[in-house]
């Protein structure tokens, strides 16, 4: 309805990137004089990246759990006013030197030990502690246990484990459970302190005006808590081996195809009980963020499914996903829930249709508008409202670098296309943002790096490579007052902020 459009915009800056004397972004200090920099900066949205705990290539979409938080991002420095950390133990910890960059060794080494001072001096009948896990227990205590018989493994896969564990013969769990009862304590403290800051960030947010844009990729990790919880929800065998897993056809950018390893669900089996597991999913999600974007959401309408053992993605295949009875239940049974559709990649009518019925904003890149071979669905003109425009993704380089790294004849179209005269980084850069924001799309998200003009140094990830990737950080003394105003008025002017209030 006309009357109710809204024109809002955000800045995209994965918890991880924010600045900390702790070697990682947390839910600390920094993170609420961002929230406060959002307000200056007249933002509706902060959108992260998934906060799940890092496996696989330090990676946020290869994650121990669907459901769990990461570690490295509780906040040192609110537990020592807990009283549950010393000055003396924080500062005894290494978890590294450069706060350009996240070092995921060091944090490997020394952040899950010094948690465990913590943990050991939460209170275990602490009835907010009880609630928690009372409350989340349908994946807490599953998720607890994986970890803690992880760590006795030396933190293997868990296709590695003895076979009793691996295949949880029931006598086998029992004992663990009453062996490892400290460690699963711990697991569950974590999660637990984790979600208590977090919830006090939100709410510090949602009293500032700002809400949150999580993010959820569609596929668990091949080694989480997940499949070893519920193989019968996935196409794996009775050793629990995946006999295809999740990736992307060849293309001109990935000859050989992308082969992300994931395991495939059993579409037919999640449907004979109401895609139950997926509705506990978003349901939780839905109470972590104001809005959740779910990563590779064509896969719903069909997915690339590659033989497990395959070396390459050449060997893969297109099956049909569950489409619109799928998007239909999770809208009957969680009403009210906001999601975006990442629907980027190889779209077919059949997906563009999905999107449609579902109505799901889907998603605009504007680094990939300016293919001067062919007009682009990405091109301003092309959208319509019901989208969220963005200048790039983590997955993209920086706008700054896409000057210098793309084609020549492409970046001539953009420049053309921006009326952008000059060669620097910052005209170029600010040119695409006035483009992503003036467009008719009701969300305008802009990555932090694009808004400092950053190089390729600043790139989050390069997908198809393992290691190096996910390590940038904001330094604090970039967010000025001077770039709020100016992010504010830019939003002013394009209708998607207000004039302050005068005082």
């Amino acid at each position: 309805m006309e009357g109710s459009f809204i024109r809002t915009s955000g800045i995209l800056l994965p918890v991880s990137s924010l600045p900390s004397r702790h070697g990682i972004g947390s839910l600390g200090k920094e993170a609420y004089q961002f929230i406060d920099f959002l307000k200056d900066a007249g933002q509706h949205y902060w959108q992260i990246l998934p906060v799940g705990p890092t496996g696989c290539g330090d990676s946020p979409y290869q994650s121990f759990s669907a459901f769990a938080a990461n570690p490295y991002l509780i906040d040192l420095d609110l537990l020592a006013e807990d009283g549950l950390l010393t000055e003396q133990e924080i500062s005894a910890a290494r978890f590294g030197d450069d706060p350009e960059f996240v070092d995921y060794g060091a944090l490997y080494e020394n952040r899950v030990p010094l948690l465990g001072h913590a943990a050991g001096r939460l209170n275990p009948t602490d009835a907010r502690f009880l609630a928690f896990c009372k409350r989340n227990a349908d994946w807490l205590d599953d998720y607890a246990l994986f970890m803690a018989l992880k760590a006795e493994n030396g933190m293997v896969s868990f296709h590695d484990w003895p076979e009793p564990l691996r295949l949880r013969v029931r006598d086998e769990i029992e004992e663990a459970e009453s062996h490892l009862g400290g460690q699963i304590h711990l697991w569950k403290a974590i999660q637990y302190l984790f979600f208590t800051q977090w919830g006090a960030l939100t709410n510090y947010a949602h009293q500032n005006g700002i809400e949150l844009i999580g993010d959820i990729p569609i596929y668990v990790s091949p080694d989480s808590s997940d499949l070893w919880t519920h193989p019968e929800l996935f196409q794996v065998d009775e050793a629990l081996n995946p006999t295809e897993v999740s990736g992307c056809p060849p293309d001109a950018f990935a000859p050989t195809g992308q082969l992300w390893g994931n395991p495939l669900y059993d579409w037919d089996r999640l449907e004979r009980d109401g895609y139950a597991w997926w509705v506990r999913r978003l349901s939780f999600a839905a109470r972590v963020y104001d809005v959740v974007r779910i990563d590779h959401f064509r896969g719903f309408e069909s997915y690339y499914a590659v033989p497990a053992g395959d070396r390459d993605a050449t060997g893969g295949r297109w099956r049909k996903g569950p489409g619109i009875r799928f998007v239909n239940v999770m809208k009957e049974k969680i009403p009210g829930i906001r999601i975006i559709a990442e629907d980027l990649g190889f779209l077919t009518d059949d997906v563009r249709l999905l999107l449609r019925e579902s109505g799901f904003p889907g998603m605009k890149v504007l680094q990939f508008a300016f293919d001067s071979r062919e007009k682009s669905d990405y091109l301003p003109y092309q959208y319509g409202r019901n989208c969220v425009v963005y200048t790039g993704t983590h997955d993209n380089t920086t706008t700054a670098d896409w000057q210098h790294s793309a084609p020549p004849r492409d970046v001539e179209y953009a420049r053309r296309y921006l009326n952008v005269r000059g060669k620097g980084e910052t005209e170029f850069t600010y040119g695409m943002i006035r483009a992503a924001l003036g467009s008719v799309a009701d969300t305008c998200v802009i990555p932090m790096q694009d808004y400092l003009c950053l190089g390729a140094g600043a790139r989050m990830n390069i997908p198809g490579t393992v290691g190096g990737n996910w390590r940038w950080r904001v330094q604090k003394e970039a967010l000025t007052p001077q770039l709020a105003e100016q992010i504010r008025s830019l939003s002013v002017l394009f209708g998607r902020a207000k004039e302050p209030a005068s005082t």
